[in-house]
């Protein structure tokens, strides 16, 4: 009966050192999570938050959060980013991380309020911009999120979901004027009509390039799978093309086409010109094929020979297992080459302005000349949303295309 108190102590002292260290690993730090934290922290506490100037040119000064917003936005918008940090840095439930939606949200929203609070009343000259604590917690943040969503394995139709919702809370707030009193948004409005005739442009020579590469791609792709002697030297043809710089193409193709625009009659009617589309065009065109012949080449190396002796058993011709067996499964391999041309051109598209082939990069450069880092964003932002939309959407297209998705969905 001695003996009992103490093996009952023992039992509470080993209780309690195992509820220790089960804290201690609920507790344990999160690798990615912490790195996040840090900037997220540094974004609020040490970057500035918005940059305030008196008028376009002159040279800004800095306002951290508690500077560039009212009492309660500021004390809301510093919980708020203290909360996410603690949900990011340590191993918290997946959906607990989530919160780095809200902690966007309020990001957007208080950006907003910022520039309403700093612009002097009827000041129509001055400029608020974001300042670099505003885009690292924006960066922070939007690698949180897409950490959770990662985590989460959500399907393809889910993704396409969260984009669209992004998107659509983006609109409403440009609609609804709380970033009206932002730089970039006054140089958006004093360039309404360039600005959606330069998008045009921007997606024409994007998608145009891709569906010209597409349609010329697929079948040199389907030619080197069948003609081994010919694969090489084409591959090694394009894969030298990839090799010049993008500036040095487009110098490149200026005078060949400026050649044809002046000696071939028509040329030049249908835009055919040494500068302008034309050239800017050829180049994303050029570019475009490697990936497009690669892909088709691996993704029909890859079918399985058991499938191909199958159709050949049941007496398919050549045509029937090409269009049947192989291009189907070869189908989403050939989907990944067309993404990386999409994204990619949406990114080249913007050197065209250079040679007077418009786009997003009119304002680029614009901004560049003129020291106008607004006017930079203006084209700037819409190329990287672009091309970050069209990275999602076609993901999870090519998720959907695999054969064992397909599968399952049909199960």
């Amino acid at each position: 009966m001695i003996g009992v108190p103490g093996s009952a102590c023992r039992c509470r002292r080993r209780a309690d050192t195992a509820g220790r260290e089960s804290g201690l690993k609920a507790l344990r730090f999160d690798k990615l999570g912490a790195i996040i934290a840090a900037l997220a922290l540094g974004g609020a506490f040490i970057a500035p938050f918005a940059t305030f100037r008196a008028n376009r040119i002159v040279a800004g000064e800095a306002k951290t959060i508690i500077e560039a917003l009212p009492l309660n936005w500021s004390t809301g918008l510093l919980l708020v980013v203290l909360a996410a940090a603690a949900v990011a840095a340590f191993r918290s439930p997946v959906p607990l991380r989530l919160v780095a939606f809200a902690a966007l949200a309020g990001l957007a929203f208080a950006i907003g309020v910022a520039a309403g609070f700093l612009t002097p009343a009827g000041n129509s000259y001055a400029r608020i911009s974001p300042a670099s604590g505003f885009w690292v917690m924006l960066f922070a943040f939007g690698l949180l999120a897409a950490d959770a969503l990662t985590r989460l394995r959500p399907a393809p139709f889910v993704r396409i979901a969260v984009l669209v919702a992004v998107l659509a809370f983006v609109g409403i707030l440009l609609l609804s004027g709380s970033w009206d009193g932002l730089s970039l948004l006054k140089e958006y409005a004093s360039r309404v009509d360039t600005f959606w005739a330069e998008a045009r442009k921007h997606v024409t020579l994007a998608l145009g390039s891709l569906v010209a590469a597409t349609i010329v791609g697929i079948p040199l792709g389907i030619l080197c799978h069948r003609v081994t002697q010919l694969r090489d030297g084409l591959l090694g043809v394009l894969n030298a093309i990839q090799t010049i710089p993008s500036i040095a193409l487009f110098g490149i193709l200026i005078a060949p086409l400026g050649w044809i625009a002046a000696n071939i009659p028509g040329a030049a009617t249908i835009g055919i010109r040494g500068i302008g589309v034309a050239p800017a065009f050829v180049a994303l065109f050029l570019y475009s094929l490697l990936p497009v012949v690669a892909n088709t080449v691996v993704g029909l190396a890859g079918v399985p020979r058991d499938a191909n002796d199958a159709a050949r058993g049941i007496g398919m011709t050549d045509w029937q297992r090409l269009v049947g067996i192989e291009f189907p499964l070869a189908f989403p391999v050939i989907l990944t080459g067309i993404r990386i041309v999409l994204v990619q051109n949406i990114g080249l598209a913007t050197i065209a302005a250079l040679i007077g082939g418009g786009g997003f990069g009119v304002f680029v450069f614009q901004g560049v000349g003129q020291t106008a880092m607004d006017l930079v964003l203006l084209g700037a932002v819409p190329t990287v949303v672009l091309a970050f939309a069209a990275a999602i959407v076609l993901d999870a297209v090519i998720e959907m295309a695999k054969p064992n998705n397909r599968q399952a969905e049909a199960r």
